[in-house]
């Protein structure tokens, strides 16, 4: 199983939408994404697109679980995982009750193992937009290294925004156990 001292991590399944849809339709959470689902039946849409990663080997998310009471805290993956080069993006959230416990903290060294290990990963990218402070924040704590800013490169509600990209390297993270 995949666990820590605290949590566990639980491949997301159908069964799971509930959660997803809790977090996944908070404003707060979804502030600085490309997705946002107000209602249960939009997000069939995130669960389907949970399940083709796996069906195409492009990645694997997992539900994080507390150990002591089962609850759902958030959910943490892989995607857009390419084998041939050896990389995946990764995607993390928290429900909002839970942040600041130092969840994601105890969990990523985990993450980072089935990476590296068991997906065979050589890096580990991470895509934050600029303005979202506590993400990069999250990221540089858990070694992750900026390697720079993609400026103006999307869209979200019709305005431009810049983004930033994060990674670490198997090496850096086997340097760091």
């Amino acid at each position: 199983m995949k666990k820590t001292a605290n949590y566990h991590l639980k491949e997301i399944q159908p069964t799971d939408i509930h959660y997803i849809h809790k977090g996944l339709s908070n404003p707060a959470i979804t502030r600085y994404y490309d997705v946002h689902f107000p209602t249960l039946e939009a997000t069939k849409v995130q669960m389907d697109w949970y399940a083709n990663l796996k069906k195409e080997g492009t990645g694997i998310w997992w539900g994080i679980y507390g150990l002591a009471d089962e609850q759902f805290k958030g959910a943490v993956g892989f995607n857009n995982l390419e084998k041939q080069h050896r990389k995946a993006e990764i995607g993390m959230w928290l429900l909002q009750e839970h942040w600041g416990k130092g969840i994601l903290k105890e969990v990523m060294p985990k993450v980072f193992e089935i990476g590296f290990t068991q997906l065979n990963l050589n890096r580990i990218e991470g895509y934050v937009v600029s303005d979202n402070e506590k993400c990069k924040s999250a990221l540089q704590k858990i070694n992750f290294m900026h390697e720079g800013t993609f400026r103006e490169s999307e869209m979200k509600n019709g305005e431009l925004i810049s983004v930033d990209i994060f990674s670490i390297l198997k090496r850096e993270w086997e340097a760091k156990r």
